[in-house]
């Protein structure tokens, strides 16, 4: 019989206790699926299930987060699908969040944005990370140049917002398909994509990573356009924002407390927490609750030192980084295009090419390669950030081939909005339920 030393007992004691429990629920609401999270107090817990029912595809459309301000928490949501009905298979929404929520604490070893891995297993391939100035005709010349390198594109995403570019490109050898480990090639690579980007030292950086290690994409996005310094060249030039945020303080609870007013969006609550994860804060009690198109979300936080906010400056930190973290996505505007078509060398190259010549710009862009398949979607305006003329994209269209690429109809802002009371209207209202102690289980069979 193997034995184990009393310290690995323990370990394996604590890693079992710290598993969280799912539970997934059709019958308690007549509207909404009903999905309970409880897990034993640990950075990031919440951030692991949003991300998990953000990649499922679900919307949330209310919910709360409760603790005993001591080793365990419970996070309670009210899902639907994109139509606003229950989720269909609970089953594999389940199992879902159990996989990714068991994964997530070993993929974080490996990365520190490793939560809710979106990404499908790869070899080991190169992670290019860009950053840079916006212009017209950008991301063509980004893979034009990658395609003259001979570097194939297996996924990419890319955001741009306040006037800057962020982009992540999985790219591996164009002619044998194998991973790029040559060092000056490498170096090669990176210096023809700084040019591109004209952000000096910091625009390009090549990262090779491992399947396992591929976490969260969008927020490494997030990371990339903070640590760019966007937030703090918005608030500098008194950018308008129709998103309200608020930070006050509640000193008889040693909390200091968001509140988050806006239009809702899919992944809204994923940006919100998101950010406040990134920024070392944890989210101790909180709601969240639609209402038509609009989004209202209170969370009652501390840093990771137990202490509120402290000052001022730290107060219009936190603002700031929330409204530019929520109005990143709103660089999913403009006509939604989606290509399918099988794929070849030179392919987005080409594509981005012929949007640039018909004076579209791309502000969104998902690339994803299935086998031989290309599954893409980009989000164009003009080159002036309005809509695109219709006549524009039927030519565009008609220039690639209408049966490759089409136009979304079901814009993604009304994905997310309910029709009437899909999910319930009344809003939650978190000081009682901080005070009595929402945590334990028996006070979470209401629907409203």
């Amino acid at each position: 019989m193997e034995r184990y030393h009393p310290s690995e007992v323990y370990e394996l004691f604590v890693r079992h206790m710290n598993t969280p429990r799912v539970v997934v629920d059709n019958g308690v609401c007549e509207t909404a699926t009903l999905v309970q999270v409880h897990s034993a107090r640990k950075h990031g817990v919440l951030l692991e299930a949003v991300a998990a029912l953000s990649d499922y595809g679900v919307c949330v459309r209310k919910g709360y987060i409760s603790s005993d301000d001591g080793r365990w928490f419970m996070d309670v949501f009210h899902v639907t699908d994109a139509a606003g009905r229950k989720v269909a298979d609970t089953d594999k929404l389940l199992a879902r969040l159990e996989s990714a929520l068991s994964a997530a604490a070993a993929a974080a070893d490996a990365l520190p944005w490793a939560v809710g891995c979106d990404s499908p297993a790869k070899e080991r391939l190169c992670l290019l990370e860009l950053i840079g100035v916006d212009r017209p005709g950008l991301l063509s010349e980004v893979f034009a140049v990658l395609h003259d390198l001979r570097c194939g594109i297996v996924d990419a995403q890319a955001w741009t917002h306040g006037g800057r570019v962020a982009a992540l490109v999985f790219v591996r050898d164009e002619d044998t398909g194998a991973p790029i480990h040559d060092v000056a090639r490498i170096r090669r690579i990176e210096s023809r994509l700084r040019h591109v980007l004209r952000g000096g030292a910091r625009g390009a950086r090549t990262v090779l990573v491992d399947a396992a290690a591929v976490g969260n994409l969008d927020r490494r996005l997030h990371q990339l356009l903070n640590e760019d310094g966007e937030a703090d060249r918005r608030a500098a030039v008194e950018a308008p924002t129709t998103t309200a945020v608020a930070v006050q303080e509640w000193g008889e609870r040693g909390y200091s407390v968001v509140t988050v007013n806006c239009r809702d969006r899919p992944k809204l609550l994923f940006d919100v927490v998101c950010t406040l994860t990134d920024l070392d804060y944890v989210v101790y009690h909180g709601t969240f609750d639609t209402d038509g198109d609009h989004a209202q979300q209170e969370f009652y936080i501390r840093r990771l030192d137990g202490r509120p906010i402290s000052s001022e400056a730290e107060r219009q930190r936190v603002i700031q980084c929330l409204q530019a973290a929520i109005e990143r996505r709103s660089s999913e505007q403009g006509v939604r295009l989606e290509l399918r078509i099988t794929d070849r060398r030179g392919l987005l190259a080409y594509v981005t090419r012929v949007f640039r010549e018909n004076s579209l710009s791309v502000t969104h862009a998902e690339i994803t390669t299935r086998g031989d398949m290309a599954l893409n979607v980009f989000h164009v305006t003009d080159v002036a950030g309005r809509p695109a003329d219709p006549k524009t994209i039927d030519e565009v269209i008609h220039g690639i081939g209408t049966d490759s690429l089409r136009v979304d109809e079901e814009r993604w802002p009304r994905l997310c909005s309910t029709e009437g009371d899909a999910a319930g209207a009344g809003l939650f209202s978190l000081g009682s339920l901080v005070k009595k102690n929402l945590y334990k289980v028996g006070l979470i069979r209401s629907c409203s």
